[in-house]
């Protein structure tokens, strides 16, 4: 049975979230850590990925396509580490949206997390597109995911956000029982309750994906600006949650990391902001707002 869509939500009057602190707005980063576990020949895909890289509009290919492959390369080898230290310098909580498949192969990132103590949510086992896949297929994707993110991390994940969904995975992580929050939407400004579970939305706008889309920003002055004006305007309404997603072979090239250094300042300085990770804002959103 599908989800039914309710585009009501909170309405004129959304809930008063009393942010720790009394902050006006509560602030979540998010790495999403895919290099990897994208689609290639080399994990069994029918071919290679053709999706979120500098080549905007590539094709996928029944064979390696290299330079994908290298730009996929980059984001484990230096444009994590580059967002690592941003954040770590500047003492800011993380949570990590983790492929399974994708941090198995980079130990040392995944070290370098737990010692951080950042969160690490799951990414699902792979960075492939579920729209079409069989639902018994996602379903045993899910437990493989969690039994080698339990593996990798010593713990199970308590969030999930699949990002490339199928009309079955709501529904599925439901089934499952063992997530405190669901992160694969992006409809609301704050966390709700869907069908029982709770949603902690996401963001694809104030995201770094939209550096490398058609119709995304051209360089980092763009990214910042946006990421400045989401956060005032949110800041100004007061009782908001805002979200950032970053990759690291995306944000994690210089000329992009200098940009979101200035916002990390900006959100620091502003006084104004609680910046928690994913868990933190719905451990909060449950003692708070009860289902």
């Amino acid at each position: 049975m599908s989800d039914p869509r309710d585009l009501i939500g909170y309405g004129q009057t959304p809930p008063d979230p009393r942010w720790p602190g009394g902050a006006r707005i509560a602030v979540q980063f998010v790495v999403n850590y895919e290099e990897g576990a994208e689609n290639s020949v080399l994990n069994g895909d029918k071919g290679s990925e053709a999706f979120l890289s500098e080549m905007v509009g590539a094709h996928s290919h029944p064979d390696r396509a290299m330079a994908m492959e290298s730009l996929y390369e980059y984001g484990g080898r230096a444009g994590f580490w580059r967002l690592h230290r941003l954040f770590t310098d500047r003492g800011l909580p993380v949570t990590v949206f983790g492929v399974a498949n994708a941090m198995a192969m980079n130990p040392q990132a995944v070290e370098a997390m737990l010692a951080a103590d950042w969160e690490i949510a799951s990414h699902g086992l792979k960075w492939i597109d579920y729209q079409s896949v069989p639902e018994d297929v996602e379903r045993d994707h899910i437990a493989q995911a969690i039994a080698l993110h339990e593996k990798l991390t010593g713990s199970r994940p308590l969030g999930w956000y699949q990002g490339r969904t199928s009309p079955n995975t709501a529904r599925l992580i439901r089934e499952e029982g063992g997530f405190t929050y669901d992160a694969d939407s992006y409809a609301d400004d704050l966390p709700y309750y869907h069908q029982g579970q709770l949603i902690v939305p996401y963001t694809l706008d104030a995201n770094d994906m939209k550096m490398v889309a058609y119709n995304g920003f051209t360089e980092g002055e763009q990214f910042f600006r946006y990421l400045r004006d989401t956060f005032d305007q949110l800041a100004q309404e007061g009782g908001r949650m805002m979200s950032v997603g970053l990759h690291g072979r995306i944000a994690g090239r210089p000329g992009r990391a200098r940009a979101l250094a200035r916002f990390l300042d900006h959100v620091t300085v502003s006084g104004d902001a609680w910046v928690a990770r994913r868990i933190d804002i719905a451990r909060h959103w449950m003692e708070v707002h009860p289902l």
